[in-house]
């Protein structure tokens, strides 16, 4: 029989030796030899469930949440803070789809439709406006439009200067299954291609000094802000991402930011540089469609990345923006070479060519949310309006638009715009009920008008700001000799054509 003084030693030492044990699995209750604070694992079907995000570029940690929204510290799935092979892939191709169509395509584009002696003059102006964008988009410009530090509705913050901290994980901001690095690199393509798209408006006559001082403030005083506003995580008219946006507009592909933006500073800056020696008296045709056709070919294929790559994934949004861009382009090529032949009674090569672009640049803005229907109504609205743009518009008002940048994208832009108002539709693209289910299919079109006043204030505002502060310092034109000779040799000291049999 047990005594009991014997049964409360034997309890004290059980008591003590339990005490021990404890302290040695540490106070979380681990086990003995793990570390302290060891984070919960993730029960499989949490891991099942974040790996099956990634095919419906969903939320990968929307699993891991409790009944109040938030995650329990240290819980994460492998694939939680992970690029998708897939979705990652398709974005670097869509990057140097888009880089592909200012390098080469719209090289070839502008240099055909140029006179020969300065066919290597728009060349090197494509070429210097990319190696400037890079190097301030690495500076300052992803950080002012992607960043958040600000906590501005129009400018982003400096968090991301340098590209410090944009690595290999994903930005959840912005996509749950690309890079980060990816993101930043696929947008840099349409800050180069905007500034290379304006200068089209003043091939001939002027400076190559004043074109990369002229993409440098404009990007940094126009881009920037824009873009901010547009496609920024809270920007001002972000309709389809912030839901506090004040104007709720959308803007799939660049309506905005980079057609309209484009078109209307290309207006405002070739009236402030002013027109060509000899413009309306001596005929200035383009010196090679044949250049001009091979450029719209690569325009069309690289615009697939422009426009399908912006849903940021490889997804059925993708391919609704692939087959959109596809059906309006080709309408709208056919529609301006059909009113050619109407009024003229030829379908120029030209014509086709300026239509196709016109109609990319009109689906743009609503490449991700319309349907194939409403594809065919955007490319006959892309094709026509422009058409009239840049054949009756241009010469009522004589501004020297040397190669109809606000015909094509400046109008074109204005148009696709307020159509994509019109047509979005949810059940293509079911992001637009996230902010936008009471304004889709009814008052869309208004926040799209307030969207559109917006930028034609900041567009032609600081277009016409850079240019004036240029024009007063550095100077916007070359002298007459220059401009008569050709810019290739004066800016180059080259020449695009050698015709001199003894030099070949």
């Amino acid at each position: 029989m047990i005594t009991p003084r014997v049964s409360v030693r034997r309890f004290a030492i059980i008591t003590i030796f339990l005490w021990l044990a404890l302290a040695l699995a540490g106070a979380d209750g681990s086990a003995p030899g793990a570390p302290k604070g060891t984070p919960p694992a993730p029960t499989v079907e949490q891991r099942l469930a974040s790996l099956e995000a990634y095919v419906a570029n969903t939320d990968p940690s929307a699993a891991l949440r409790d009944a109040r929204g938030t995650i329990p510290a240290g819980l994460a799935t492998p694939a939680g803070n992970s690029a998708g092979p897939g979705h990652n892939a398709w974005m670097m191709v869509s990057a140097a789809l888009v880089l592909f169509m200012t390098l080469p395509g719209l090289a070839l584009f502008y240099g055909g439709l140029v006179r020969a002696k300065n066919v290597l003059s728009i060349m090197g102006w494509c070429l210097g406006i990319t190696s400037v964008v890079t190097v301030l988009w690495w500076a300052v410009g992803y950080s002012l439009v992607f960043g958040t530090s600000f906590q501005s509705p129009f400018l982003g913050g400096s968090e991301f200067f340098f590209l410090r901290g944009v690595g290999g994980a994903p930005n959840p901001l912005y996509s749950f299954w690309v890079s980060h690095n990816v993101f930043a690199m696929f947008q840099l393509m349409f800050a180069i291609i905007t500034p290379a798209v304006i200068v089209g408006a003043v091939v001939e006559r002027m400076k190559f000094s004043a074109v990369l001082l002229f993409t440098l403030l404009w990007v940094l005083v126009v881009y920037c802000p824009l873009a901010h506003m547009v496609w920024g995580s809270n920007g001002y008219m972000n309709g389809l991402a912030n839901a506090g946006a004040s104007i709720k507009a959308i803007d799939f592909a660049g309506g905005l930011v980079v057609e309209m933006a484009s078109g209307w500073s290309a207006l405002t800056l070739c009236i402030m540089v002013g027109p060509r020696l000899g413009f309306g008296k001596t005929p200035m045709p383009p010196h090679s469609l044949v250049l001009c056709m091979l450029g719209t070919g690569l325009l069309w294929v690289g615009w697939y990345g422009f426009n399908a790559g912006s849903a940021l994934a490889a997804d059925g949004i993708a391919g609704s923006a692939f087959l959109a861009t596809t059906l309006a382009a080709a309408v709208a090529a056919g529609t301006w070479a059909a009113l050619e032949y109407f009024w003229r009674g030829k379908a120029s090569v030209l014509g086709f060519c300026s239509g196709a672009v016109a109609g990319l640049v009109t689906v743009t803005p609503a490449c991700g949310f319309i349907d194939a229907t409403s594809a065919i109504w955007v490319g006959l609205a892309g094709g026509a309006v422009p058409f009239f743009a840049c054949t009756k518009l241009k010469s009522w008002l004589r501004y020297d638009d040397a190669l109809d940048v606000f015909g094509v994208h400046g109008v074109g832009g204005t148009v696709g715009m307020v159509l994509t108002g019109v047509f979005a539709d949810a059940a293509v693209n079911g992001n637009l009920l996230n902010n936008l289910k009471d304004s889709v299919g009814q008052t869309l079109w208004l926040a799209q008008l307030k969207a559109m006043g917006v930028t034609l204030v900041l567009a032609v505002g600081g277009t016409w700001f850079i240019a004036w502060a240029i024009r007063a310092t550095l100077g916007l034109r070359p002298t007459i000799e220059a401009e008569q000779e050709g810019l290739d040799q004066t800016d180059h000291g080259e020449h695009g054509y050698i015709h001199d049999a003894s030099n070949i």
